[in-house]
């Protein structure tokens, strides 16, 4: 490293303790061949941003479509300028764990009150040795765009069933009512289409409800794919949570006879929401006892470690085959069609975990042997998170070694 100044920071950059990274050997050895200068001219042509950070997290290199994305700031000193706070706080990361880190995000442009839309960012920050830090930053604005346009569509549609599908479910309940008055008096005879007006008043109101739960689970889902903002992280007692899943289900294991029970340590605590933990460990045990024969039993199991802590749903059901357990989290995938049909199941009680897994900073695994049983892992973090990022919160897609 020598003091040579980077065609892209001015002389106040310099002042401000920028060092630029030493071309000189580069470019003399592509001089030779009537080439100078075409790695510096190469990245500047580059429709990605990249900028790339010293030890005190001055930029030292950056092309002008980092500029363009608005990933640097003016300094504290007039002249000065200064890396955006989320490129700062990736490359503090990547420097301490070694890893390497992707994130995507939105950054509000303009002043306050500005319409125009965020701007979509997928960055990825490298470490290039000891002290630098590489970031390159690509613009995804569209994508998220349209992924905002799909989540709000479904949304909109979502709400908008929710008022004809009540109304088919009381007008089939008060058909029920009225067919099974006419059953019961012993002054009228059971006509068969009496009783063929039962049976599809029942499928009506059958169906109706399946379709409430898929709406219900689609606005959910929809809020936790990023409509709403994620609750501000909490101390969830495990121990509440794993009394009002045994109550939620107690029904509906009831009906098979089937046994919820419970194993392990009292007391333990993760963070997050409380009411979304519920809900995905009550879709994990749902799911066992749908997907399980008569008078068996679904185990659960709490593990407590100082970083995580694993909830294992396990049953005693039907299994899922080798192929299937790479897909099972996906929306709408059902291993067996026609047993999630016949259950009532929606596809997307499995997705919902999923996402409020990774929402939390945790994950969910499943091991299953296909006609054994099947037993899922909901993992979650039992520390505070650390201090939130500067801007809207980053959604992390992948960690790797440096540099690979």
């Amino acid at each position: 490293m020598r003091g040579r100044k980077s065609p892209e920071l001015s002389s106040g950059d310099q002042h401000k303790g920028g060092r630029a990274i030493d071309t000189d050997a580069e470019d003399q050895h592509a001089g030779k061949h009537g080439m100078k200068g075409l790695g510096r001219k190469s990245l500047d042509s580059l429709r990605v941003g990249v900028v790339v950070l010293d030890a005190e997290d001055h930029p030292v290199l950056v092309n002008p479509a980092a500029r363009a994305m608005g990933l640097l700031r003016s300094g504290g000193a007039p002249g000065t300028i200064a890396a955006h706070p989320i490129l700062r706080t990736l490359a503090g990361q990547v420097r301490r764990t070694g890893v390497r880190r992707e994130v995507e995000l939105d950054l509000p442009r303009g002043r306050a009150g500005a319409a125009a839309a965020p701007l979509g960012l997928h960055l990825r920050a490298v470490a290039l040795n000891a002290t630098h830090v590489a970031i390159e930053a690509a613009d995804v604005t569209e994508s998220h765009r349209l992924a905002r346009v799909r989540r709000d569509f479904v949304a909109n549609v979502s709400h908008e069933l929710k008022t004809p599908i009540g109304a088919l479910q009381l007008l089939a309940e008060a058909l029920l009512d009225a067919t099974e008055l006419q059953a019961t008096d012993p002054d009228l005879e059971q006509s068969e289409d009496l009783l063929a007006a039962r049976r599809f008043a029942e499928r009506i109101h059958h169906e109706s409800a399946r379709m409430g739960r898929l709406v219900s689970e689609l606005l959910e889902l929809t809020r936790l794919q990023g409509a709403e903002p994620l609750p501000t992280p909490e101390p969830v007692p495990l121990d509440w949570v794993i009394a009002e899943v045994i109550d939620r289900t107690r029904t509906t294991a009831s009906a098979k006879g089937i046994e919820v029970v419970y194993s392990g340590p009292k007391g333990a605590v993760v963070f997050g929401s409380d009411s979304q933990i519920a809900t995905a460990v009550t879709n994990l045990v749902e799911n066992a006892i749908a997907y399980s024969g008569d008078d068996t039993k679904v185990e659960l199991t709490l593990r407590h470690g100082d970083d995580w802590v694993e909830i294992d749903v396990a049953d005693q059901g039907i299994g899922i085959a080798p192929h299937d357990v790479d897909r099972i989290f996906e929306r709408f995938y059902r291993a067996d069609q026609a047993r999630s049909r016949s259950t009532g199941g929606t596809g997307l009680g499995l997705a919902i975990v999923k996402h409020i897994a990774t929402n939390h900073g945790g994950r969910v695994d499943v091991t299953s042997t296909l006609g054994d049983g099947s037993t899922f892992t909901l993992r979650l973090p039992a520390r505070p998170p650390e201090a939130p990022l500067p801007l809207p919160t980053a959604i992390e897609i992948e960690s790797g070694a440096a540099g690979r």
